[in-house]
């Protein structure tokens, strides 16, 4: 049996051309590698980005827009939970990127709108920020000060109407204007004249009527037992 010569003959190598020799192909082959390595390693550049005068806008508009919803947060947050942190030492959500003077201005906006939730709050509760204490009448001792002037220096002493006026209307009250005061009281009274002194009468006259309508009534009657020295010291 004849064995088959394609089994046995090897393959026949393909010979160069006479005019390209193995280097140029070996030189070929290193600079397509070469020009790709160039390829990939070539950075890819970023087209150039101009920021615009209503970029600028628009980005300063979402920033304002994020501090005050951040500040409307920040409020129900107090509101809701007020001792969670004393009032002044709260740090807001993003507030590490303002500047000092956007952090004064939001601390301000903070504190008002705390105030008036608080105002809001008391208003609906019934309740009433406590008022301060009414200082003591002073005109009552600026009266018998003025009083005592007369009767014991009467060099300083100078004329005023105001206390004058405030004597006349309070002499029948021993609240008012005590026991030794008033015997002072009337001394000064002999010097009134005109319009002042008729009134005064006129006055003595009417706590004398009421007594008689009162007789029990033990201020009515001391009041009228000072009357009645008005009118026999000024008639």
């Amino acid at each position: 049996m004849a064995k088959d010569k394609s089994l046995t003959i090897p393959p026949k190598r393909k010979k160069l051309s006479s005019n390209v020799s193995e280097e140029e192909v070996m030189d070929t082959k290193t600079k397509k590698k070469r020009k790709k390595m160039k390829v990939e390693e070539a950075p890819v550049q970023i087209p150039h980005v101009t920021i615009t005068a209503d970029d600028k806008k628009q980005k300063n508009k979402n920033k304002k827009k994020q501090m005050t919803e951040q500040a409307q947060k920040t409020k129900q947050s107090e509101i809701s939970n007020p001792r969670h942190r004393p009032e002044g030492t709260h740090e807001l959500e993003g507030e590490e990127d303002l500047s000092p003077e956007e952090k004064r201005v939001l601390e301000r906006k903070m504190k008002k709108i705390l105030k008036k939730e608080e105002k809001k709050r008391l208003k609906a509760e019934g309740e009433t920020l406590p008022k301060p204490e009414a200082s003591e009448p002073i005109a009552p001792q600026q009266a018998l000060d003025y009083l005592t002037c007369w009767a014991e220096n009467r060099a300083e002493w100078k004329f005023q109407k105001t206390r004058q006026t405030w004597l006349l209307q309070h002499m029948f009250d021993p609240q008012q204007i005590p026991e030794g005061k008033f015997s002072v009281l009337l001394q000064y009274l002999e010097g009134l004249r005109g319009g002042a002194r008729d009134i005064t009468v006129q006055k003595a006259l009417v706590q004398v009527e009421e007594s008689g309508q009162a007789p029990e009534d033990t201020d009515v009657q001391q009041r009228a037992h000072r009357a009645r020295e008005v009118i026999q010291l000024l008639s």
